[in-house]
């Protein structure tokens, strides 16, 4: 028997080990009315070749879990991702992981593999998510003919929403660690980013309750309203 089992057309070749963990991935979790403490996230934050979502490639993942209110930080995820032929660019200048670091990376099926298992069936945080989710869900495509369905949370778009106040609409992660304080030991790094994010978070999600907006669906309606009246100023 073949090693290998194809998917059709020109999907992936996965073991049948693989197959199998593939197969028994969670389903995503549908929003309901538990509120944000009871609800369990994962803060993603991805090092990656280079801004072009169409060509460059996912180089290290990290990630840690909100639950019950707090960081769990004995659930973090770090993985560097094996790329074949990767060499040094400006921006390695950034992330700093070296081409020695990525040839001796995990191999991507596995690491993705890894890393939608830790992931389960919650949904995930990231700050300018759609970066992060349009380039998971393509390395998760070419990898592992997977389609990303899981829903993803702006924390750049919830922090000026429950903190107008602050004026900072346009504001990166070290503008909003700035205006609350956090110590970020090191940053353009996917784990130490992951942890920035999700303390910012939870100190957005307390706000956000404050503001009756203490479960998803309340939160996902104000961040819609938001975007309309942001597209109809514009």
């Amino acid at each position: 028997m073949s090693k290998f089992t194809w998917f059709t057309g020109r999907g992936p070749a996965l073991t049948h080990s693989q197959l199998e963990r593939l197969r028994l991935l969670s389903e995503p979790t549908e929003f309901d009315e538990r509120s944000l403490r009871q609800q369990r996230f994962v803060v993603l934050d991805l090092e990656t070749s280079g801004l072009n979502m169409r060509r460059d490639q996912v180089l290290s993942i990290g990630a840690v879990v909100i639950e019950n209110g707090a960081i769990d930080l004995s659930r973090q995820f770090e993985c560097t991702l094996q790329r074949e032929g990767h060499r040094a660019s400006a921006s390695t200048l950034i992330h700093g992981i070296a081409p020695s670091e990525i040839a001796n990376g995990v191999e991507p099926v596995e690491a993705l593999l890894n890393f939608m298992e830790f992931v389960g069936d919650s949904p995930l945080l990231a700050f300018h998510a759609e970066f992060d989710q349009r380039m998971l869900a393509r390395a998760l495509k070419q990898s592992l003919g997977y389609r990303l369905r899981h829903a993803f949370f702006d924390v750049a778009e919830i922090a000026p929403l429950v903190c107008p106040q602050a004026k900072l609409n346009h504001a990166g992660l070290d503008d909003w660690t700035r205006h609350f304080g956090l110590q970020v030991q090191q940053r353009h790094h996917a784990s130490a980013d992951a942890l920035a994010t999700a303390e910012l978070a939870l100190i957005l999600f307390s706000k956000a309750r404050q503001q009756d907006l203490d479960n998803l669906p309340a939160l996902l309606q104000q961040l819609n309203s938001r975007r309309r009246q942001l597209a109809h100023s514009m």
